[in-house]
């Protein structure tokens, strides 16, 4: 049976989490064609993008707003100065041979 599918890759679309599948997946419905979203529970009211199309089913992931994926865009950007890292120190030859001298001497 050949028919034209409700939705496309690509396709944004609010719906309703009906159910949870077998591994915690979150199951809604579009026409009675069924689409897999992770990471939602039953009841939650989300807006999906759709990421696969198969012939019986799609799979969808939670996408926010337009003003919500402008704002964790922001929040992803790399600090201009991020915080230097901590080193420990180690022993750094001397460039004086001087002092090298000098120390070796103190240490005998």
């Amino acid at each position: 049976m050949n028919y034209e599918k409700p939705i496309n890759e690509g396709d944004i679309l609010d719906v309703k989490i009906e159910s949870t599948g077998a591994k915690g997946d979150g199951i809604a419905k579009i026409d009675n064609f069924v689409i897999i979203v992770p990471n939602v529970k039953e009841g939650d009211e989300v807006k999906i993008k759709i990421t696969r199309v198969l012939n019986k089913m799609a799979f969808g992931e939670v996408v926010g707003d337009e003003e919500d994926t402008q704002n964790e865009s922001e929040e992803e950007t790399p600090i201009d100065n991020p915080k230097p890292e901590v080193v420990e120190e180690e022993e750094v030859p001397v460039d004086n041979p001087e002092e090298t001298e000098t120390e070796e001497k103190a240490e005998e």
